[in-house]
């Protein structure tokens, strides 16, 4: 494992994420990313599909500064409509997992009213940190 998963004795396993990560090393901060594609072009309004097109998008700015989603240590969710994003789970899990595999990072999701960009329905931020 790259990094210390924090998971204080007692408390049950949170499922898809870290209660927290312990790090050193050179530390990468990937802006808000959402579900468009590289000429800033919407492929769908799904909520599924941009998700997975944001993710996709994540891994994408990690290669381009040398790490990979097993280096992500922090990750925070906008979403337009939690109520899409909790009953949505099921389909999400496999869509997550294609684009960071198994790497669950310390995670943050928040409800917002809307998103600078018009048509996007997530904006997904990452920090992540190359060891020494």
């Amino acid at each position: 494992m790259i990094h210390k998963l924090l998971q204080p004795e007692g408390w049950l396993p949170p499922k898809g994420y870290a209660n927290g990560v312990a790090a050193r090393g050179t530390t990468l901060f990937v802006g808000g990313q959402i579900g468009w594609n590289a000429q800033q072009q919407f492929e769908s309004d799904d909520f599924i599909d941009q998700c997975g097109l944001a993710l996709r998008n994540i891994a994408e700015v990690l290669r381009a500064g040398g790490a990979g989603p097993e280096h992500m240590v922090r990750m925070t969710w906008y979403v337009t409509d939690r109520d899409e994003y909790s009953s949505r789970l099921a389909e999400l899990g496999p869509v997550y997992r294609d684009a960071m595999g198994r790497n669950f990072p310390a995670m943050t999701c928040v409800q917002v009213a809307a998103l600078v960009e018009h048509r996007a329905k997530v904006e997904i931020e990452v920090t992540a940190v190359i060891p020494d």
